[in-house]
């Protein structure tokens, strides 16, 4: 096993009998104290961020990664389908581990899912995706002061706010970090 010298960002370490995330490291030395590694880590399965301290001289159990990208196929109840363009091998992911991940899936939908000992682990979806209004209530003539919006109901589901030119059947850009709308696509 590697000494706690030997982490290095991205890669994922059993702590407390969880996967983490290691996002930045320090090898600290201070003047009349041991030397120690002080590491910034998300905890894989719950999200939480925590800094741990390591003696230089710990023992710290690297876990084997790997990042896949896949293709949505489809929903079931309690589980989204997703397929390998490699391989064509169908992945199950849970509803769990999706979570707020599903109002931006649409067919064939490209993300990149980490597996930890052939396990997946958590879901990266790109940084925005084009989604298709299915609803929304037509602007009201002479309501165009600056910046008026309009709920719009895409076709995940997901409410958005967009201008009130668009229409229902256009397609939008949304931003997947928080949800709003970017424009035309």
């Amino acid at each position: 096993m590697p000494s706690a010298n030997d982490i290095r960002k991205g890669q994922v370490i059993k702590f407390n009998g969880e996967p983490h995330l290691v996002m930045e490291t320090m090898h600290r030395t201070p003047g009349n104290l041991r030397a120690f590694v002080q590491v910034k880590m998300r905890n894989l399965r719950y999200g939480k961020a925590l800094d741990q301290r390591f003696a230089s001289t710990d023992t710290i159990e690297v876990l084997p990664t790997e990042k896949k990208t896949l293709e949505f196929s489809y929903a079931d109840r309690d589980s989204y389908a997703f397929m390998d363009p490699s391989t064509y091998e169908t992945v199950e992911l849970s509803t769990e581990l999706i979570g707020d991940s599903k109002n931006y899936l649409t067919a064939n939908g490209k993300v990149d899912v980490l597996f930890v000992d052939e396990k997946a682990l958590t879901i990266e979806l790109p940084s925005s995706v084009t989604l298709k209004i299915t609803e929304s209530p037509d602007g009201v003539k002479g309501d165009t002061a600056s910046n008026v919006q309009k709920p719009a109901t895409l076709e995940t589901g997901l409410i958005v706010q967009v201008p009130l030119f668009i229409k229902v059947g256009e397609l939008i850009k949304v931003s997947t970090n928080d949800g709003t709308y970017m424009g035309r696509a």
